[in-house]
């Protein structure tokens, strides 16, 4: 990603008055400016014309050095490049800086300082020499984050001083740019996942589409078919020439579904379990994508990332990266909801053909347990892996009055028919989806007594 920072370094006017240029005076020029006066007013009361003189010298040096500097005219562009622009949290990027002067004057000493939020480093500041005119200089810095987010780079500053460190002018540049800091992925051992509902798996669903999920069938003809599809009887009905569509498969469905609610995780910082929780959705995404599965994320609150495609999944193979971008950024930034539960997902959740869901859920209460257990009958099968906030912000408190509850309600969502894996603190994500890929849930439906299962196997 490169971001320029076009501008220019030259008459003080506009960017304030005199003074605003005597307030850059350094100290030594303000330890100047008072012994001169100090000095010609000792001299004034004793009547001594050297004193007098010298007291003018010290008192006029600053002041030359404030108007040199403040009708100074150097023009100076400024680029910022990131390399690169979207890291994982706890990853570094650099920043690559260059300042090109495009003014007929060298410049004198340059102090060259970029602005960066405080959890990425200190502010980088660097020390520029003479730059000749038509010249450039090229410095690097990196920053590093623990913590997700979108964090504003620049604007850039330069600082003009005088031969004589007498006085320091600030001048800055108005762009800036962002570095996105996403949670952390890790790769994810690849699993054969099957069950009787069709759109996951192997099980996929096959729906007639040549230029489109939308045409029905049949479809007009169009510029560069195959005559040899034509199809006379709808030829005939509709007056136009109408052709038959090819059957091609249909790409499997996955839904990653991240809690957020604040009740429901506790504590603070990258090793929280909502972090985890968070990581844990983005390496989903990233795998199911990688496996060629239309993905979409979905959160607590009922919205879904990216929503491009069909239903909200992600569209053909070719915008998957794409996507992936999407629903990271989504990532680097979520936070805690302010709703109060799960209903707004389980309306997301329409019924019966949405694949596969992998659901990240915090500490559910009776109502939250409930209304996970209904969202099962939405999908072809589910995934839960869920989170402790008692063990994980290590206030367990007594252990058989609070692991009762929690084994009841995991309990409950295995009877609807999800695959439930708790997460300890500390717990690695492909270690506990290949334990989720070992398990087999089945379970009679309400309505044909029949079942599904999420079964795993090496693929």
């Amino acid at each position: 990603m490169t971001a320029g920072e076009p501008g220019a370094v030259q008459d003080g006017s506009s960017k304030g008055g005199a003074r605003a240029a005597l307030g850059g005076l350094t100290t030594r020029g303000r330890s100047f400016l008072a012994a001169g006066v100090a000095a010609a007013v000792c001299a004034y009361v004793l009547g001594q014309g050297e004193l007098l003189r010298v007291g003018l010298l010290l008192a006029v040096l600053p002041l030359v050095c404030v108007i040199v500097l403040y009708r100074t005219r150097y023009r100076v562009t400024g680029t910022r490049r990131l390399t690169p622009s979207r890291v994982p949290a706890g990853s570094e990027a650099r920043v690559h800086l260059r300042m090109d002067n495009v003014s007929r004057l060298p410049t004198g000493l340059l102090m060259l300082q970029d602005r960066v939020p405080y959890v990425l480093g200190p502010r980088p500041r660097f020390v520029l020499d003479r730059v000749e005119a038509g010249g450039r200089r090229e410095v690097s810095y990196r920053v590093r984050s623990d913590l997700r987010g979108r964090y504003p780079l620049g604007p850039l500053q330069l600082r003009l001083s005088d031969p004589f460190g007498m006085c320091e002018l600030t001048r800055s540049f108005s762009a800036y740019d962002t570095l996105v800091v996403v949670p952390r992925t890790v790769p994810l051992p690849t699993l054969r996942l099957a069950g009787e509902a069709s759109g996951y798996g192997d099980g996929r669903q096959r729906s007639l589409a040549l230029a489109g999920e939308d045409d029905i069938i049949p479809r007009g003809y169009r510029h560069g078919d195959d005559l040899r599809r034509v199809h006379w009887r709808s030829t005939a009905r509709y007056g136009e020439l109408m052709v038959r569509r090819e059957e091609q498969p249909q790409r499997a469905r996955c839904t990653v579904l991240l809690d957020t609610r604040e009740a429901g995780y506790q504590g603070a910082g990258p090793d929280s379990a909502f972090e985890w929780a968070v990581s844990g959705a983005a390496s989903a995404l990233v795998h199911m994508l990688e496996r060629g599965f239309a993905v979409r994320l979905l959160t607590d609150d009922g919205n879904a990332v990216p929503g491009e495609g069909t239903d909200g999944f992600t569209g053909s193979t070719q915008e998957s990266a794409d996507s992936a971008g999407l629903m990271l950024d989504t990532l680097a930034v979520v936070g805690h909801s302010e709703g109060g539960g799960l209903a707004r997902a389980h309306d997301v959740l329409r019924g019966g053909d949405e694949g596969l869901l992998i659901a990240f859920f915090g500490d559910l209460d009776e109502e939250q347990t409930s209304v996970a257990a209904r969202m099962r009958q939405r999908t072809g099968a589910a995934v839960a892996f869920v989170l402790d906030g008692d063990r994980w912000s290590g206030d367990a408190g007594s252990p058989a009055a609070t692991a009762a509850p929690a084994d009841e309600r995991l309990r409950r969502l295995r009877e609807a028919g999800w695959v439930v894996v708790p997460v300890e603190p500390g717990a690695e994500l492909p270690a506990l989806w290949q334990l989720a890929g070992q398990m087999r849930v089945v379970t009679q439906s309400a309505a044909g007594g029949g079942s599904t299962g999420f079964a795993g196997e090496w693929s």
